[in-house]
């Protein structure tokens, strides 16, 4: 019973379906191992073995009835920026350091409805701002690959616990990136869902236009698991699109990789910074593909340098909005003290707030000002328009594109990159949730540092069923997926 962290998600639940082993010594040994290994990691920001020990319970007596789900007393980990019943939701903020949610959100919601058992929360950039999770206020989070290196972000507490065997998979949120980079940087299968497939209600609102939840796991065969979970309509999230849900699982092989179109945008492999080691891999993966019977088709995306303009102008304007709530009056941190209500307001946000909401909050608000909306956010909407029909256009030739997730790997901690330099590693995954497509990052193999590398592959609305196929096929064929960190490797 000590290598039940090795097991993917369909052996786990063949398991407990069996009654090989029960849910409860199943989420004893993630808890012994986070007890064990997470002091070195720090992915959790709260570990919640009572309430999951109880889950687990509930899940064993549905198995044992047969009413059980596929995933019944599966353990997984859920982003700080899920609101949970009871449990603290920080968003990696110290604003939100005392918040207790009075409900959860839909994602938790349908998870807990699959008899799934919450381990806890996990680490991530303070209001999703970030690709390193060191901006959280609890502190940065370690890569299970190298612990003096980061695992990406926001989503870097989902991908480190489940990279280091912490957990058998995690939920992220993605809003230029953030979950196909972490996934990148620790060796892991994430999928960015299409804008609307999954539900935004009870997720902590950094830019609502762009923000999209989705899977962090080894494969895409454990992805699949959890899109059939969370995927779906939701009454409650206006921007949830109605419209049937796959069978992820069920799906997977259903692509044909012969025959395939893939497109080579000849901008995304010539970019200033992309490393050599990461165009390698990723040029070495596409070969696979190719053998496997794949036609590489070099297309052309003329408004990539429009990228990370257009989304450093319109995501920091919707989080000045939607952060404008946290004022001190109803709930969060609040200054002690205050002189007056203005001197509230001032002190509680500046107090509660890290320096890089403040500097979003403080471009977003001016590129929102009067005299300004027009030159900045509405010219940035109407290149976003641009962007999403450089892509359909690319679509007319192509199945799916194909690109790095990240111009290098993972950054040392404390590197102190300028916001510049960390805004430009966001580059292939920015226009992405600009279009409101779905995209996928596989791990493709590693650095000469034995840092992981990883494959975006970018598709059409609604192809989610298509990227996890393609993947699932590849990683029928590579081995990379399976590859640990030592970390991981370790007994409780």
């Amino acid at each position: 019973m000590t290598d039940l962290h090795r097991l993917s998600i369909r052996e786990l639940a063949e398991g407990l379906s069996q009654a090989k082993f029960s849910s409860r010594e199943l989420t004893e040994h993630y808890l012994k191992r986070i007890a064990k290994l997470d002091s070195q990691v720090k992915s959790y920001v709260t570990v919640t073995p009572e309430q999951a020990l109880v889950e687990a319970d509930t899940a064993d007596a549905a198995l044992k009835a047969g009413n059980a789900t596929a995933l019944t007393g599966i353990p997984l980990a859920h982003k700080d920026i899920f609101c949970t019943k009871g449990i603290k939701t920080t968003a990696g903020s110290k604003i939100l350091d005392n918040f207790i949610s009075p409900y959860d959100a839909t994602v938790v919601e349908k998870t807990k409805a699959a008899g799934l058992v919450t381990l806890g929360k996990v680490n991530m950039d303070e209001f999703a701002m970030g690709s390193t999770s060191e901006s959280s206020y609890v502190g940065a989070t370690s890569n299970p690959w190298a612990l003096d290196h980061v695992p990406g972000g926001s989503s870097g507490g989902s991908a480190a616990a489940v990279a280091a065997d912490l957990a058998p998979f995690a939920t992220g949120t993605d809003t230029g990136g953030s979950i196909r980079q972490p996934a990148s940087f620790c060796g892991l299968t994430g999928l960015k869902p299409t804008y609307g497939r999954v539900s935004r209600f009870g997720i902590i609102a950094y830019a609502s236009s762009l923000d999209q939840a989705g899977p962090m796991a080894r494969s895409a065969e454990d992805c699949a698991y959890l899109m059939n979970v969370i995927a779906g309509h939701d009454a409650k999230d206006s921007t949830s699109v109605k419209k049937e849900v796959d069978d992820y699982v069920t799906n997977l092989s259903n692509t044909s990789v012969k025959g395939l179109r893939i497109g080579i945008p000849k901008q995304y492999f010539n970019v200033v910074g992309l490393d050599a080691d990461v165009k390698a891999r990723v040029e070495e993966s596409l070969k696979k593909l190719e053998e496997m019977g794949a036609t590489l088709v070099e297309i052309d995306l003329n408004m990539t340098e429009a990228y990370v303009p257009t989304y450093y102008l319109i995501a920091p304007a919707e989080a000045s909005s939607n952060l404008s709530r946290y004022d001190g009056v109803r709930y969060g941190h609040r200054c002690e003290n205050p002189a007056d209500l203005m001197d509230l307001y001032k002190r509680s946000r500046s107090e509660g707030f890290g320096p890089e909401v403040q500097r979003r909050i403080l471009i977003g608000t001016y590129a929102l000002s009067a005299g300004y909306y027009d030159a900045y956010y509405v010219k940035a909407q109407k290149v976003r328009r641009l962007i999403q029909q450089d892509f359909l256009k690319a679509f007319e030739n192509v199945d799916v594109i194909a690109a790095p997730s990240a111009p290098t790997t993972a950054y040392k901690i404390g590197a102190n990159l300028s916001p510049t330099e960390m805004y430009l590693g966001d580059i292939y995954t920015l226009a992405v949730n600009l279009a409101g497509l779905p995209a996928i990052n596989a791990p493709v193999g590693f650095d000469k540092d034995s840092l992981p590398v990883g494959l975006q592959l970018i598709g059409n609305y609604w192809s989610e069923s298509q990227l996890l196929s393609i993947v699932h096929q590849y990683q029928q064929n590579t081995d990379w997926h399976t590859k640990r960190a030592a970390i991981a490797e370790e007994n409780a």
